[in-house]
């Protein structure tokens, strides 16, 4: 064996163990999600959403999504880091809102084709949770229903406004199921909370 791979091998040994980044993508997801759920129930003020939204939601989740990428997961690197500027902008857009700029003021129909736009943006990864587990799917699944009853509540239709939220709010509880699945499969050994093999 050469010097050269002789080094090769013990660094292979000695590398540390690294963290599966996607604990805290589904961790921040599920949080804001479902602290803005418990906002459009009118439990909550608006307040937590947003800092929520810049740090838990969007910060931590963008970071994430980059570290999902060094791992060659595409899914993760879109979906982590994609949702992790959503969170960041809906924020802005909330606070900017409460500015006497007209430029910033948020309107229903605007929010409405924002929120539109990430609709089809989800579509788009429901189709690629259809391959990776049945939970997964479940998430994608509660989310496109979700983005799509809120396109709805802003184009007119109030009254989904309460079954979004209890469909997001299954959507959030089903990122955290997905997120303890890792946590404990790597301090038990063995898979505690399965989540289903893949539809396709």
């Amino acid at each position: 064996m050469s010097q050269i791979q002789a080094v090769n091998v013990g660094a292979a040994i000695t590398a540390p163990k690294l963290g599966n980044p996607a604990v805290i993508g589904l961790g921040g997801f599920g949080m804001t999600t479902l602290m803005l759920q418990f906002h459009n129930l009118g439990w909550i003020g608006i307040g937590p959403v947003i800092w929520l939204g810049f740090f838990f939601g969007g910060l931590a989740q963008m970071i994430a999504g980059l570290q999902e990428q060094k791992t060659g997961n595409n899914f993760g690197y879109c979906a982590f880091a994609g949702y992790g500027v959503f969170w960041i902008t809906l924020c802005g857009y909330l606070l900017g809102s409460t500015t006497d700029n007209k430029m910033l003021a948020l309107s229903e129909n605007d929010l409405g084709f924002f929120l539109f736009g990430w609709t089809l943006f989800t579509l788009g990864l429901w189709f690629g949770s259809l391959k990776i587990s049945k939970a997964m799917f479940v998430t994608f699944t509660t989310l496109v229903i979700g983005f799509a009853l809120l396109d709805l509540v802003m184009w007119g239709h109030p009254e989904l406004k309460p079954i979004a939220a209890w469909d997001l709010i299954v959507c959030a509880l089903t990122a955290w199921y997905m997120m303890f699945h890792v946590i404990l499969m790597d301090l038990f050994g063995r898979d505690v909370l399965p989540v289903g093999k893949p539809i396709l």
